[in-house]
């Protein structure tokens, strides 16, 4: 099994930047033998859960929800283990809880109902 901790998440003004970082660990994970994908997902009150964006571990090709192409952008670092999202130019329809997820598959698979491991989640709040 995977675990995933999510971190970075805050109260920010529209137009404003937060980074969002989630620790990957556990016996299981082991990306040198096995194609990973992770990704970030937001649900807003009332919402269903939405894909956000997601990265293949190896070769790092990334995959976008159209909502937040060219604002956002994820990133995975090897050698820490951690998987990243840069969030710039928010607004108010961003305010969410944000999960990272983690499959093992293509990179664009992006129902999150393909995703087997989750963090807890964090939340950010963008005001107007």
């Amino acid at each position: 099994q995977v675990q995933l901790v999510e971190s970075g998440g805050g109260l920010v003004q529209a137009g404003g930047s937060l980074r969002l970082s989630c620790v990957v660990s556990g016996r299981s994970f082991n990306p040198a033998i096995i194609a990973y994908t992770m990704g970030w997902f937001r649900q807003a009150p009332g919402k269903e859960r939405e894909f956000v964006a997601t990265i293949a571990w190896r070769g790092g090709s990334t995959f976008y929800a159209d909502s937040v192409k060219g604002r956002f952008t994820i990133s995975r670092d090897n050698a820490k283990n951690t998987v990243a999202l840069q969030m710039n130019s928010l607004k108010p329809e961003d305010t969410a809880v944000y999960y990272c997820a983690a499959r093992v598959g293509h990179y664009t698979i992006t129902n999150p109902r393909n995703f087997s491991s989750w963090g807890q989640g964090t939340q950010v709040t963008v005001s107007s």
